[in-house]
């Protein structure tokens, strides 16, 4: 029998053992349930733009790509043209030459003598169009483009702009790179630009930087201003170089600094190619930019003015100072002492947007002015003329 109660003993623990870990699974399975298998914990890298981390070669890490795909069509444009040297007007003083007779012809004649200069330009097609500062090359005599895989040529004008300081070249090559064009109406203050150029001769050189402003007018710098500010270092020599965007599309021809020692303090301009773009088809089908005129000269409408005109509610305008004989404007009846407060139906601000509005018409086509005369509102339309051309600036 002893054998038997330990069988039944035995059965029963089993029993109890059975029932209980039943109990345990049910109220605490955590318990007896394997641990979780570890498992990675994603982070994700972001810049200060909340963006993911660029892969290497991309964004802030490198401009690589960018400046290999725009820098093969950004040229270095040498001119040289002859000038006349004349000597000290103390060598023309009567008394010194009776002093010193005939001795002194060979030293005081004018002389002639070779002036050299470096800017950069930007390959627009295959067909060899460059675009550049009319700076870098009004009065040249001659004008030779060098390329980044080390080709050269001699360039002739197609065309130049004084009024945007852009001008035109050609040049005979073949297999000629370009560069992409990009929207400068979409960039915003703050978007990372890069200048591309020739400064002080040392060779093709990029720099970087940010839009610090678009819009910018009324510098003095061209008659028509619409540039782009930008932190990136533009010394001389970039002059018609290229400023691009990060991805290496060309936004603006690098043209202007602001700078108290003639090197780059941070204020750079760069003409937007919107402008420039349009500059660029003018010139290559007519040989000059075609900008609308009237004839007439104006200031802006002063509070003073505005008062005594009973204008208290009027904002802007310009009031027609003088007018042009046989301008449009003359033909079509506009008066000294009008004020115009609208073109198109759109209200103009002063002076410089009124230019802005008028030069935007192709010659030949209608403009709808209108303005107040008399303390009265009417609306005059006018046949537009081409916009004489500006006289050339020397260098």
């Amino acid at each position: 029998m002893p054998r038997r109660s330990t069988l039944i003993y035995i059965g029963q623990a089993v029993i109890l053992g059975l029932a209980i870990a039943f109990v345990v699974t049910i109220l605490w399975p955590s318990v007896i349930s394997a641990p979780p298998a570890p498992h990675a914990i994603e982070i994700k890298q972001t810049t200060a733009t909340g963006s993911t981390r660029p892969t290497r070669g991309e964004g802030p890490v490198s401009y690589a790509a960018a400046v290999e795909s725009a820098a093969p069509a950004v040229v270095n444009i040498n001119t040289a043209k002859v000038v006349t040297v004349r000597s000290h007007p103390f060598f023309d003083d009567p008394v010194f030459r009776e002093f010193f007779g005939r001795s002194l012809d060979g030293l005081i004649a004018p002389r002639q003598q070779v002036q050299t200069s470096l800017g950069s330009g930007v390959i627009m097609s295959v067909a060899g169009y460059i675009l550049t500062n009319h700076h870098v090359i009004d009065g040249a005599d001659e004008i030779t483009v060098a390329l980044r895989d080390g080709r050269s040529a001699s360039a002739k004008v197609v065309g130049s702009d004084p009024e945007t300081d852009l001008a035109v070249l050609k040049i005979e090559l073949s297999e000629l790179p370009t560069i992409t064009l990009g929207h400068s109406d979409q960039i915003r203050v703050g978007d990372v630009v890069l200048a591309i150029g020739n400064p002080f001769g040392v060779g093709q050189t990029v720099t970087m930087g940010i839009v610090s402003a678009t819009g910018r007018n009324r510098l003095g710098i061209n008659t028509f201003e619409n540039f782009i500010q930008t932190d990136a270092a533009i010394n001389p020599g970039n002059s018609g170089g290229a400023l691009i965007d990060a991805y290496g599309n060309l936004i603006g021809i690098n043209t202007a600094i602001f700078s108290r020692t003639g090197g780059s303090q941070g204020v750079g301009f760069a003409i937007p190619m919107d402008l420039a773009e349009a500059v660029l088809a003018d010139i290559i089908r007519h040989g000059r930019p075609l900008r609308g005129w009237l004839g007439i000269e104006g200031e802006p409408v002063t509070p003073e003015i505005a008062r005594n005109r009973k204008l208290a509610k009027t904002r802007g305008g310009i009031i027609v100072m003088g007018i042009y004989r046989g301008s449009p404007a003359h033909r079509a009846g506009i008066e000294p002492g009008d004020i115009i407060i609208a073109i198109d139906g759109k209200p103009v601000a002063g002076a410089y947007e009124t230019l802005l509005a008028i030069s935007a018409h192709r010659p030949g086509s209608e403009i709808h002015l209108t303005l107040i005369r008399n303390s009265q509102s009417m609306t005059i339309s006018a046949t537009v003329s081409e916009r004489p051309v500006a006289r050339p600036t020397t260098q």
